[in-house]
């Protein structure tokens, strides 16, 4: 039952979505009750000197843990296939792309026209290359700048945290000759 959803209105997606979200939401509630009332029920009306044991493990803990796990997988699995549906999330085809779609296509169109003739082409793509590399060249300053300045400030921490350790040091011999005085 696991149809795809193609020619579905937007109106149909979202109901759709709620569906398969509510669906998902029972599942999980249906799961943490099986969960707590296997694993908290049994378990508080024995000790472990009367727990029946399944597999060496205790019988509270084998429905809750083990049972449960495998139990929910395989719902999970018959509900996704028999209530969820498979569609884009974004517009079908055909359909009028929205002002994000329209923006993004003309970011990507190519900045040299397919008309452009064989003579400007090279000069075009080594002016590309030229500022790519002036680009890359910026930035990598930029980085190596900037991670000399965070190396001067982690040099200059280290030594206040060494003068603070040696200031300690010193003092120690004053602090505990106080309290034996005392």
């Amino acid at each position: 039952m696991n149809t795809t959803g193609q020619n579905m209105s937007e109106k149909e997606k979202n109901r759709q979505i709620r569906k398969e979200a509510i669906v998902s939401v029972i599942l999980y509630a249906a799961f943490f009750i099986w969960w707590y009332f296997t694993g908290y029920g049994i378990a508080e009306k024995g000790t472990t000197e009367t727990y029946t044991y399944v597999f060496g493990l205790p019988m509270w803990f084998f429905l809750s843990c083990v049972v449960g796990y495998a139990l929910f997988v395989a719902a999970t699995i018959i509900v996704v296939k028999c209530f969820f549906k498979n569609f884009e999330l974004g517009p079908e085809r055909g359909e009028e792309p929205d002002a994000t779609e329209s923006a993004q296509a003309a970011v990507t169109k190519p900045a040299v026209s397919e008309t452009a003739t064989a003579e400007t082409k090279p000069a075009v793509s080594e002016t590309a290359t030229a500022e790519t590399k002036q680009a890359a060249e910026s930035v990598h300053a930029a980085e190596t700048k900037q991670a000399a300045e965070t190396a001067m400030a982690v040099t200059k921490q280290a030594a206040e945290t060494a003068q603070t350790a040696a200031a300690i040091d010193v003092a120690q011999p004053f602090v505990k000759g106080g309290e034996q005085n005392d």
